[in-house]
């Protein structure tokens, strides 16, 4: 592989912090912090297709070859911005002796949480290498907690696989949700009702809606965010039982 495409892997494999450099004299007022916390902001406000170098620099009010001057490319500053918000991510310390269980659930919860923030984030995660200093803070802790559970080596990446894999669909899916309701004007719970309405209006659909509805009830709930929340918790409950079971049956061979 040559330099070129190894320095198109990520942007952290381009051999050092760049701090500017194609010359001397780069702008001043800017640094890498202060863009990658613009690009995040525009993410935000204005979702992944939309975003481009050329609207960044408007937001900072520079031309967008100032912006060159501290990335190569696009790709570069996405790759930071994702970098950026793995870093806002609260983890556990493995070493504080708190129970693994609690501990996986808080990373679940703080994974979810962030996705779910930041829209964006779950198509780039699955772009990119993910090899940013958050990231791997992030990683090497899944690690070390998945790791005090009892399961047997070989059954590692695959019980974080199932743990992670599943936070990723469901934040990715509720921060989907989130971004629909905002975007017609209606709050979560008045954009859920309509869709259901509607829904269930349609003879095509009502069948598998009504049954859908009626099971979505019983599991309670006095708003979107509630019944969410309610899912979540017992999907992981699920996740948890399943290690826990997974490491009874390691150590009865």
């Amino acid at each position: 592989m040559g330099k070129a495409a190894e320095r198109r892997a990520s942007v952290w494999l381009a051999g050092g912090t760049r701090r500017g450099g194609r010359g001397s004299g780069q702008p001043s007022g800017l640094d890498r912090e202060r863009i990658t916390e613009a690009t995040v902001r525009l993410l935000d406000a204005e979702g992944l297709a939309k975003f481009s170098m050329r609207r960044l620099a408007a937001e900072l009010n520079v031309t967008a070859m100032s912006v060159y001057w501290y990335v190569d490319t696009k790709d570069d500053l996405l790759e930071l911005a994702l970098d950026s918000v793995y870093g806002e991510l609260r983890l556990p310390d493995p070493e504080a002796g708190e129970d693994w269980r609690d501990q996986l659930r808080t990373l679940a919860g703080e994974y979810r949480a962030t996705l779910v923030r930041h829209p964006w984030m779950s198509p780039l995660a699955g772009t990119y290498l993910n090899i940013g200093p958050n990231s791997l803070a992030f990683s090497r802790v899944v690690q070390r907690v998945m790791g005090r559970t009892g399961l047997p080596a070989e059954g590692m990446t695959g019980a974080i696989s199932a743990v992670f894999q599943f936070v990723y669909g469901f934040g990715t899916v509720e921060g989907h949700f989130y971004t629909r309701a905002r975007s017609t004007g209606m709050t979560p719970d008045a954009y859920y009702e309509r869709a259901m309405e509607t829904a269930i209006e349609s003879p095509a659909t009502a069948e598998v809606i009504g049954e859908a509805k009626e099971i979505m009830e019983a599991r309670g709930g006095e708003n979107v965010a509630d019944m969410l929340e309610r899912d979540f918790a017992f999907a992981l409950d699920l996740l948890v039982a399943g290690i826990e079971a997974m490491v009874t049956r390691a150590h009865r061979r």
